[in-house]
């Protein structure tokens, strides 16, 4: 059995003499590493730059930041050189295969890579239960894309939480401060995001899970609408679970949107190909938002406890969103806290993942899961059609109110990044995640695209981040929306880490 040591230890670095480490971009810019994918496109098509360049930048980045915030499950440089190799010759012939030929990207370890293990944060998943030669459906898009792919980044046992910490792979950290968490469940990615460790990551949705680790570390996550974007194998999560963008802008992820929402014919609940390109809704700049219906609501109805630094951030992004031409309304959209009918679900599918286990594998896992699971195996199929029904009602509610609303801002968190190690906050009288992440898992349960953008900071410098919620299908609006505030400087206050 491969063990978390075993894992890290066994990741290849970069070691070619004429290669710059952490060496600055040609045109004298900046650190490749720290460029975006849509930067790193345009100059391999100047010839500004190499793939192999920004690759071994990307290299260099997380040898130095891995022992310190634990970003990583696994990185394959060799691999990853290899792959950029190829790609700098077909820039070289003008021939590149793809809209993200050359760009470095990094895969949550939920999502199957091929040629690489997929343990899922969990000491009982073995390394040699399966042959890995399978790539998930947005996995396979970027290879056919011409994507480098560094490494796997950390999740919680089997994502099952809004913290990333496991028994196999142990703490991941914050970018801004190591020892406050990253998030969950896509932690690793987000921190791998943020500090330059390849501009592109692919993490998953099920309750917040890439919505809440980008608030935490200062990037832009999206969960797209469910089916947008191929799923394979099916969650034992079932439909709250969406594949989703993580990147250091909006424009990024419309670029990776257009790549990963690719057909695949193992997911037989995706929805059609989109009618248009996801980068047509980053053109406009800030005129995205010009007399789009905005309803704000800062507590989601009064259930959620906001910190008022958080709440003073959030505020001045919402007026930001005024100046820019929206039509701005401070009003909740009447649903009640479905967070029962979240645990019934969440806790049953749990359940489902882990009854295969013998016993002796069952006490491998992390407390917290076992504890879930114990209470998912108590819900019986009328408490599991009975929080369906809950989940019918709430997404039925919130698509007669975007009849009014073109777009719903909240908080994406009422706190900031907390200690490392914990699933809630100290003193806070949560029991689980759920309790300070209210303002993301209704919207697992209607389906609908939402993104965070990161919006200012609290009095630690930590970052804080805005939700934006739209219709279901709406998935380009919310795109478009999250562009304008980038434009218009609302992630300026959230510096860029640097460890």
């Amino acid at each position: 059995m491969r063990d978390a040591t075993t894992d890290r230890t066994d990741q290849t670095t970069a070691s070619d003499p004429t290669g710059p480490t952490d060496a600055a971009d040609p045109t004298g810019a900046t650190d490749p590493a720290d460029l975006t994918a849509t930067q790193l496109v345009a100059r391999y098509a100047s010839g500004d730059l190499s793939p192999v360049e920004a690759t071994r930048a990307v290299l260099a980045r997380i040898e130095r930041i891995q022992p310190k915030v634990n970003a990583f499950t696994r990185v394959d440089a060799d691999g990853a050189l290899r792959q950029a190799e190829a790609s700098a010759e077909r820039w070289r012939r003008g021939a590149p295969v793809g809209l993200v030929d050359g760009v470095p990207v990094t895969v949550k370890d939920l999502l199957l890579l091929r040629g690489a293990p997929t343990l899922r944060g969990s000491r009982t998943v073995r390394a040699d239960a399966a042959a890995w030669d399978e790539d998930a459906p947005s996995v396979a898009r970027l290879r056919e894309h011409g994507a480098v792919f560094v490494g796997k980044t950390t999740t919680p046992e089997f994502g099952w939480k809004g913290v990333t910490d496991s028994p196999l792979t142990g703490v991941t950290g914050n970018p801004y401060d190591p020892r406050r968490t990253a998030g969950g469940s896509s932690g690793g990615s987000a921190a791998a995001v943020a500090l330059g460790a390849a501009p592109l990551s692919l993490g998953t949705d099920g309750g917040g899970s890439v919505r809440i680790p980008a608030s935490f570390c200062g990037i832009f996550g999206f969960k797209p609408t469910y089916g947008r974007v191929p799923l394979y194998p099916a969650s034992p999560f079932g439909t709250l679970a969406h594949v989703g963008p993580m990147t250091r802008d909006a424009a990024d992820a419309a670029l990776l949107m257009d790549v990963i929402s690719g057909p695949d014919w193992r997911d037989w609940s995706q929805l059609a190909p989109p009618e248009s390109h996801f980068r047509a809704a980053t053109a406009n700049g800030t005129a995205g938002v010009s007399g789009l219906r905005v309803a704000y609501s800062p507590t989601l109805g009064g259930t959620a406890r906001v910190r008022p630094d958080v709440a003073a951030a959030v505020r001045r992004a919402v007026e930001l969103l005024a100046e820019l031409g929206a039509g701005v309304e401070e009003i909740d959209p009447g649903v009640s806290d479905p967070v029962e009918a979240f645990h019934v679900l969440w806790f049953s599918g749990a359940a489902r993942l882990v009854q295969p286990l013998a016993a002796d594998d069952r006490e491998l896992l992390d407390p917290g899961l076992r504890e879930v699971c114990a209470q998912g195996a108590a819900f019986s199929a009328l408490d599991y059609l009975a929080a369906v029904d809950v989940r019918m009602a709430l997404g039925q509610a919130m698509g007669r109110f975007h009849t009014a609303y073109d777009l719903l801002v909240t908080p994406t968190l009422p706190v900031t990044a907390f200690e490392a190690g914990a699933e809630v906050p100290e003193g806070s009288g949560h029991t689980r995640w759920t309790g300070w992440t209210p303002f993301t898992y209704p919207f697992n349960l209607t389906q609908q695209p939402a993104a965070t953008v990161p919006c200012g900071v609290d009095g630690d410098g930590l970052p804080v981040g805005v939700q934006l919620v739209a219709a279901r299908h709406a998935d380009a609006l919310v795109l478009r929306a999250a562009h304008a505030l980038y434009e218009a400087g609302v992630a300026e206050a959230v510096a860029p880490p640097v460890l």
